[in-house]
């Protein structure tokens, strides 16, 4: 099938076309007609198989057909809810690149981190399509600088970030500023019973498309998992990056200073890397990822947030140098590689403590994944498991005494992240000190 076939308007095609793209994706053939026809959706598609041109481009070419308002006096006619700044500005920069052929379609993305005022007076100049987190928008409705009262079409892109970050009562108090008749879409790598539920909520009659099992990871990433003894990481991905000759490497840890520590540690190796994550501004983590895919830095250590809605073309090489806590974002991280029918690596650096996650991501994508020693970094027999405590998200992870007391946790603020439950390896932690490594 071709691009031609889902009924596109010829200015999309071309632009569609100077990117490089012949025939849709799978997701995309299905989804775009549609959200043509208008119909209500919920789309199932691993990170990078195009489930973002699947939604834009369709609203672009609906919004084209109409007869926008007056220079200052276009009303918000798409409403597109992305749970991080970086999702934000990507999706953004997807509306413009296909969109650049149309007349008179604007497009806007807000998010925090950067000035309020700006984003208030490009509003006041009116935009079509608006792209944006859940908390800024929040803080425009009540600041009166937004009006979504004439949205024909609103967006939840990556649905299972957004519930795992906790934004559902935002999205909420959204929905209420929004009219009753309206199409939805609801888009997400994975889908879960609560995923199902909210758009129970506010969707009509949703049409379901699923183009990969539910929880699947990609079938071109090469997925492998080097055991390494926890002191021994930061060494064996040295080694990995130098003996590899990689040349473009991400790399995820759970925490904030775990990522600042580790490109530091690998700078001090002789190896180009910066670190991005929330306490990091917007214009200094846009800078480094800029640097990064025009090949200035080589390594970008990542967390979980900050890296989510990262577009990086054919990038070869994801890391976990640490498991994340939910398996779920498993799926998420690898599926930063090996998008749009490129191939692609996921090497995760698992020590003793991690057994336990290492068996639940396993449990998850339904596979096992293959265990590669590598020469030199043998796992010493002698290392037992200690429990991995998870305190607020983006605080330091550390390994905790055994005589050492729990601390109850904070309340959450409005925007700030769900606290998954703190874990000591998984499932069978309780034998956790007990267990070492038997590959």
């Amino acid at each position: 099938m071709s691009f031609s076939a889902l009924g596109l308007r010829a200015e999309l095609l071309l632009a569609v076309g100077e990117q490089g793209y012949t025939e849709p994706t799978p997701i995309q053939a299905q989804a775009i007609p549609a959200v043509l026809a208008g119909r209500d959706l919920m789309g199932g598609a691993q990170t990078g198989t195009g489930k973002t041109a699947g939604f834009t481009l369709p609203i672009l070419q609906k919004l084209a057909e109409q007869a926008g308002g007056p220079q200052g006096r276009t009303p918000v006619r798409a409403l597109i809810l992305v749970p991080t700044r970086e999702l934000a500005a990507q999706v953004q920069a997807s509306v413009f690149t296909y969109g650049k052929h149309l007349p008179k379609i604007r497009s806007l993305s807000v998010y925090g981190g950067v000035g309020f005022h700006p984003q208030v007076q490009a509003l006041k100049r009116g935009i079509d399509i608006l792209v944006a987190t859940p908390g800024r928008l929040l803080d425009h409705l009540s600041q009166r600088t937004v009006d979504l009262s004439k949205v024909q079409v609103l967006v939840l892109d990556e649905a299972d970030r957004m519930l795992d970050m906790g934004f559902i009562p935002d999205i909420r108090k959204i929905l209420a500023h929004l009219p009753k008749q309206r199409q939805n879409l609801l888009f997400s790598a994975t889908f879960s019973d609560e995923i199902k539920k909210l758009a129970d909520g506010f969707m009509h009659d949703p049409l379901l498309v699923e183009v990969a099992r539910r929880n699947a990871t990609a079938e071109l990433i090469s997925q492998r998992v080097c055991p390494v003894d926890r002191e021994k990481k930061k060494d064996l991905l040295a080694h990995l990056i130098t003996s590899g000759d990689w040349k473009q490497v991400l790399v995820f840890t759970r925490t904030k200073h775990g990522a600042n520590n580790l490109a530091e540690k690998l700078v001090k190796s002789g190896i180009r890397a910066d670190a991005i994550h929330g306490n990091k501004s917007q214009p200094a983590r846009t800078r480094a990822l800029a640097e990064f895919k025009a090949g200035k830095i080589k390594v970008l250590v990542a967390t979980d947030i900050a890296a989510r809605g990262l577009d990086i073309d054919e990038l070869p090489h994801v890391v976990n140098f640490e498991l994340p806590h939910v398996a779920n974002d498993y799926v998420h991280r690898i599926g930063r590689t090996g998008r749009a029918g490129s191939t692609g690596e996921a090497v995760s650096l698992v020590c003793v403590d991690e057994l336990g996650l290492l068996r639940d991501i396993e449990r998850l994508i339904k596979r096992e994944i293959k265990k590669e020693i590598v020469p030199g970094f043998e796992v010493d027999p002698r290392i037992r498991a200690e429990p991995i405590v998870q305190g607020k998200r983006g605080a330091s992870s550390q390994r905790r005494p055994s005589n050492a007391p729990h601390k109850a946790a904070g309340n959450r603020g409005q925007n700030a992240p769900r606290q998954p439950a703190a874990r000591a390896g998984g499932r069978n932690s309780r034998d956790s000190g007990r267990r070492a490594f038997s590959y």
